[in-house]
């Protein structure tokens, strides 16, 4: 999943399905780009199962699924805490340590 989402193309359709369903020509119609090209790019997003498309006679329909979004925004809070948790000990730790005087061995004793 993360493989598709790293492409600004790809991102940039799933914003455009979240307001509803697209052809694959609307989805490829802001990138100037073929529709062999867009499909593409939908057959990376199926995989990833961000989307579903669905064929009525020889309009290709996308609709975006968002759950495999929720999986790994829940995968991605967990690394926050944990490294948010890591950072704080460090920041307390720096914080109380005690300091030492630095000299300047270019300055006159």
């Amino acid at each position: 999943m993360f493989q598709a989402l790293s492409d600004s193309t790809r991102r940039r359709m799933l914003r455009e399905l979240a307001d509803g369903e697209r052809t694959v020509g609307q989805l490829a119609e802001p990138f100037a780009m073929s529709l062999a090209a867009a499909s593409k790019h939908i057959k990376v997003l199926e995989s990833a199962g961000l989307i579903r498309r669905e064929v009525r006679g020889r309009t290709h329909l996308c609709r975006l699924d968002p759950s495999p979004l929720s999986n790994a925004q829940r995968w991605l809070a967990f690394y926050e805490a944990f490294w948010t948790d890591r950072l704080s000990v460090l920041d307390r730790l720096l914080r109380d340590a005690p300091t030492t005087p630095t000299t300047d061995k270019d300055a006159d004793p």
